[in-house]
């Protein structure tokens, strides 16, 4: 799983008929503190994510085994909203 927080919307007036109604968002993987790493990732939202909102983010096999994104071609999917995130 990776933390991640949205930052953006992808829109694309073609795309994969599988992929029709899902929607697509950019995020960026943070750090446990909050703190920006490196790389942006578009995400297929299967929880109704927001702008800036943290979320969890899962990939590869798991993204396709996602509420919604079986049988579609995707490789990375938001699965949930953080609340908090408590280390220690």
């Amino acid at each position: 799983m990776i933390l991640a927080r949205v930052l953006g919307t992808v829109v694309a007036t073609r795309k994969d008929p599988r992929l029709e109604g899902k929607k697509l968002l950019v995020v960026k993987p943070i750090d446990p503190s909050g703190k920006d790493e490196s790389g942006y990732l578009v995400a297929v939202d299967t929880v109704s994510a927001g702008y800036k909102e943290r979320v969890l983010v899962v990939s590869g096999s798991s993204a396709r085994m996602a509420g919604g994104c079986k049988d579609c071609p995707v490789d990375t999917a938001i699965v949930g909203i953080v609340d908090s995130v408590e280390v220690g």
